[in-house]
């Protein structure tokens, strides 16, 4: 809709929502490489076009924790060109800034910056890609934020007690109370919840005239027992819930029951996995909100590439052919040649009349061969659509269900068959890989000094985040503990030292000691990287390779060098990794002593037998929460006296109590195209 039209008046907010987007994908793939980029140009060209007052990320801008210079460069240009003008701004901030933006030595709002000339301003929360790292806890978003383009909020910065403060905007009348919340571990999230420990504060005055817009980065579906954020969990105060993470599109709000709350996902606006959920049709909203009451409108992406997936189970052709079949092999080969075919006829039926669409679509076909059926060789069968599909490697994907073996005399009797979900696997992260490998195993390779949980998000930091060292810190950690442990218990025997490291191992099974150990031992491979210089690497020598294969699908063929730069004519000497060899290189990682290698190597019962070496270690560190003072003034907002664009004073807060009426919420909702008023009024939901 138009500016002009009598809907948007100057009483009403207009949003534009979207979520995970992830700039970079692929952006070394030469037919697929600029599909985010495409894509989020065309996001911004619809906020511009409907003239919306900011634009509310839900995390997962950027694909990769380390951004090349290439993605950064990209999505500063587009930033700076939809988002920066003359454009006045309609509405106005009550909170206190410093609080809403902590991370930061510019804590307000962009737009207010005498120096910058915001026409748009973008509201982000971080992601699990593109989370905080290192020992200043920063991500890209903190580069868009201190550069002015972007608006971070919602990161907590304490371990043990969350406070959700709300940016409270105003528009005309309307009132809108912000809530933001990065990216957490959802186990972590999960037992906070239950605990108590999560709260969101709310304005003192007024409490029913505001519209609670809460934005969350987290699994909504359930992937375990505590692997996942319930709605229920979040407070009933809230009107509308915009989640991020998942990247099945579900823009149209769904009530929940309980909480009488919507819910509205967005989704991902570039396909990162070949899993249906990725198929749907992809959508950004247009979030229109006069008073209490809502409206949001569906936009369709026409850059976003088709995707088209089908699955097939061969033993349900039993006309067409039968493992007893003679040359049965050429026979299925050609029957998903002709499914293929009809895939690619289908694309272009819906490509017509939309010329911002790529030409090549996403093609896959899941083909269950169970039942006597062999595979035939992928590879040549690819090479028959490698000028019609974007994916050529992997059209194809052969899935057989496995069933249980009578004659099984193992001491632990697992269905394999349930591990191996044909709707699951492909998009299973790797902390519910290593899970469901040592549920699965027999007992004699469980672990015995590790848990599952630390395993799983070592692996995770080392596959998704590049740690070197976060397995290797893990269990040099854990050994230590254990070794300090049986000491002070005054074991002897081996069957001792199993049953105390046993009981030590289940006392810290989803527990918040377990948590504290994974993130010293992940903040010890971290600060070991950076003492090396890895992240000067990182920024300098792979970006500068990056060229080498930018129209290539495989990566540069080089060995990254173990130590330092490696620049100029400079010797590295004995220790100096390129920078001389005159300063001694202090011992440990910088928190203390760390013991000889050879009692590293030994086992328990030797380093338990031996005098120990190792010194003790201090614990997790310590955040100090960020005091808010709350006035109980119940004066009105008077201007502020700034260099920057005149603001209004912080509105005070109070923390929500179960008690409190909810008989004004009137939330309405219309996600059709058309022209009628969206402000449809409804009763109260209690």
């Amino acid at each position: 809709m138009s500016s002009g039209n009598t809907l948007d008046d100057e009483d009403t907010f207009k949003i534009l929502i979207a979520t995970d987007i992830h700039l970079g994908y692929l952006e070394k793939d030469a037919i697929r490489g600029n599909d985010s980029y495409n894509t989020f140009d065309e996001i911004l060209k619809h906020a511009q076009t409907n003239e919306v007052d900011f634009i509310l990320l839900g995390g997962d801008l950027f694909h990769e924790n380390k951004p090349t210079r290439r993605c950064l460069h990209t999505c500063i240009t587009m930033l700076r060109k939809y988002c920066m003008g003359d454009t006045p701004i309609a509405f106005n901030i009550l909170s206190d800034q410093t609080v809403n933006f902590n991370t930061t030595q510019f804590p307000w709002v962009n737009y207010q910056d005498q120096n910058l000339n915001i026409s748009i301003p973008v509201f982000s929360i971080h992601g699990n890609h593109d989370d905080p790292t290192g020992a200043e806890g920063l991500c890209a978003l903190d580069l868009l934020h201190a550069s002015g383009l972007v608006n971070h909020f919602g990161h907590s910065q304490s371990v043990e007690r969350i406070e959700i403060s709300p940016v409270l905007l105003q528009k005309g009348s309307t009132k809108l109370a912000l809530y933001g919340l990065g990216s957490i571990p959802d186990e972590r999230l999960y037992r906070m919840f239950v605990n108590n420990q999560v709260t969101m504060l709310r304005p003192k005055e007024d409490q029913d005239q505001w519209f609670n817009l809460f934005t969350i980065h987290q699994n909504r579906s359930k992937h375990g027992p505590t692997n996942y954020i319930p709605e229920q969990f979040l407070d009933e105060f809230l009107d509308l819930v915009v989640w991020g993470h998942e990247h099945e599109c579900l823009i149209a709000p769904s009530r929940n029951e309980q909480q009488l709350f919507y819910v509205t996902q967005p989704g991902s606006s570039v396909a990162t996995s070949l899993s249906p959920g990725e198929a749907a049709k992809k959508h950004v909203g247009l979030l229109r909100v006069k008073g209490r009451k809502m409206n949001l409108q569906k936009i369709p992406l026409n850059t976003v590439r088709q995707f088209l997936i089908e699955d097939i189970v061969l033993a349900d052709y039993q006309d067409l052919f039968s493992p007893e079949t003679p040359n049965v092999t050429k026979k299925v080969e050609s029957f998903c040649h002709a499914k293929v075919d009809e895939m690619l006829q289908e694309a272009e039926r819906e490509r017509l009349g939309c010329p911002l669409t790529p030409e090549k679509p996403l093609i896959r076909l899941r083909v269950d061969y169970s039942g006597g059926f062999e595979t035939f060789n992928t590879s040549r069968f690819s090479q028959k659509f490698v000028d019609r599909v974007a994916n050529p490697k992997d059209i194809i994907h052969f899935l057989r269900s496995r069933e249980q073996k009578a004659d099984n005399k193992d001491d632990v009797h697992v269905d394999y068959s349930k591990l191996v979900k044909t709707s699951a696997v492909e998009g299973l992260r790797v902390e519910d890989m290593v899970k469901k490998y040592f549920e699965a195993a027999e007992q004699k390779v469980q672990l015995s000094l590790l848990t599952e949980h630390g395993m799983g998000k070592a692996i995770q930091e080392f596959v998704d985040k590049d740690e070197k060292d976060a397995i290797e810190e893990l269990i040099t950690y854990q050994l230590e503990k254990t070794q300090r442990h049986l000491q002070s218990r005054a074991v002897l025997t081996e069957q001792e030292i199993d049953t105390e490291v046993k009981k030590l191992k289940d006392s810290k099974k989803n527990t918040a000691e377990e948590d504290d150990e994974i993130k010293e031992a992940i903040n010890r491979a971290k600060a070991h990287r950076s003492q090396r210089g890895d992240d000067a690497v990182d920024m300098d020598l792979s970006d500068e390779l990056q060229n080498v294969a930018e129209d290539s699908d495989e990566g540069p063929s080089y060995a990254p060098p173990t130590k330092g730069r490696g620049r100029g004519s400079r010797g590295r000497g004995s220790r100096g990794r390129g920078r001389g060899a005159s300063e001694p290189k202090p011992s440990g990682r910088g928190r203390a002593t760390k013991a000889p290698l050879k009692t590293q190597s030994r086992s328990i019962m030797q380093a338990f037998q031996a005098p120990s070496q190792t010194t003790s270690r201090p614990g997790a560190r310590s955040f100090v929460e960020d005091e808010i003072s709350i006035e109980d003034s119940d004066d009105d907002f008077p201007l502020m006296t700034s260099t920057r664009k005149p603001q209004k004073t912080p509105a005070s807060f109070s923390r929500p109590s179960q008690s409190q009426s909810q008989s004004s919420r009137g939330v309405a909702f219309d996600d059709s195209d058309e022209e009628d008023n969206p402000f449809k009024s409804r009763s109260g939901r209690r």
